[in-house]
Parts: C-alpha cells; sequence; structure tokens
C-alpha cells in the first residue's frame, strides 16, 4: 500500500504501445507510479512481484483477454481498483467485468483524467440519464452476439453452434466494431 507522501502503483496493460506511452506519461504527470504490460501474461509478472494499487487493463489483447487479468489481479490483491477499457464495448462485458470485481468500464478513446475519475466511482450514479431510444437492430444483435461469445468463455466454434451461425460468418461480426446505438 501506499506510504505517506510516495506516490500510488498503477499497472497500465494494453497491447497498443503507443497508447501506453501516452497514457503511461499522463498518468505520471497526475501523480502516480505507472508500471507498463502489453498482455496480460507480462501484466501478471508484475502483479505477482509487487501487486499494483490500481489497475487499467485493455480488455480486448492478444492471448487471454483483460477479463482474465481483473480476476487474476483481483485474486492477487482484493483491494487492488481495476478500469477496464475497451474500443469494444458491450453490456456483456461491462457486466462481467463488474462481476470479476472491476470497480469501472470505460469506452476507448478515454484520456488520463477520465480513468482517475475512474477510480473515485465506487458506487452507481442513480441520476444518469437514461436512453430515451431503444438499441439499433444491429447492435442488438452485436450485443446478443457478445453475450453469446462470453458465455462460451470466447470460443467461437461453441458460439457458432450455440448461435446456429456458420463459423465465418460469425469470425467476420466479431471482428466488427459495434455498431452505434
Amino acid at each position: 500500500m501506499t506510504e505517506a507522501g510516495s506516490q500510488p502503483s498503477l499497472l497500465l496493460v494494453d497491447d497498443d504501445e503507443l497508447y501506453c506511452n501516452v497514457m503511461s506519461r499522463a498518468l505520471s504527470r497526475r501523480g502516480f507510479e505507472v508500471s507498463v504490460a502489453h498482455d496480460v501474461e507480462s501484466a501478471l509478472r508484475l502483479a505477482e512481484q509487487e501487486p499494483p494499487e490500481l489497475a487499467v487493463v485493455d480488455l480486448r489483447m492478444p492471448g487471454d483477454s483483460g477479463l482474465t487479468l481483473v480476476r487474476r489481479l483481483k485474486e492477487l490483491d482484493p483491494a487492488t481498483r481495476i478500469v477496464v477499457l475497451t474500443g469494444y464495448a458491450s453490456i456483456s462485458t461491462a457486466v462481467e467485468a463488474i462481476k470479476l470485481g472491476a470497480t469501472h468500464y470505460l469506452a476507448k478513446p478515454v484520456d488520463a483524467d477520465e480513468v482517475v475519475a475512474a477510480f473515485d466511482k465506487a458506487e452507481g450514479d442513480e441520476h444518469i440519464s437514461v436512453a430515451a431510444s431503444p438499441l439499433s437492430v444491429d447492435r442488438l444483435e452485436w450485443e446478443h452476439i457478445q453475450r453469446v461469445f462470453a458465455e462460451h468463455e470466447g470460443n467461437v466454434s461453441a458460439t457458432a453452434r450455440a448461435l446456429n451461425m456458420h463459423r465465418r460468418t460469425l469470425q467476420r461480426k466479431l471482428s466488427k466494431r459495434p455498431p452505434r446505438s
């Protein structure tokens, strides 16, 4: 834990090296001692040496997903506060991240101030505005595919069978960004 006068430790995990460089510098300027990793395995090695007080974890990386890292970080130190970032935001992954112990979930692009603010959000906001219009059919389909994919632990073949969809069609749909709500 942080001693009086020392900087809080923060583990930044994202496969985008340029993004990590920029975010790392910005978080360092805001008073954090930042360690950087570009995949789950190297992040775990760093965390096992010294569990971080805070972590910023990208959801989609080569190899294991950020959700795996969230679970493992919480096992190492239940007090670690974790913000999950993703360019592929979906309801199912947000719910899973929170269930696994993430403090907050943010859709990219985000800046360092938004990340820092997310660490301070320990509780939900009952005054947040509720969307007036329903999700589009394309967005609902994308959300459903993401939920089934998460239920099958990222197994494309099992997800394709569950959705009664050709495997290549599913892979194409999974590789796309989410449609606008």
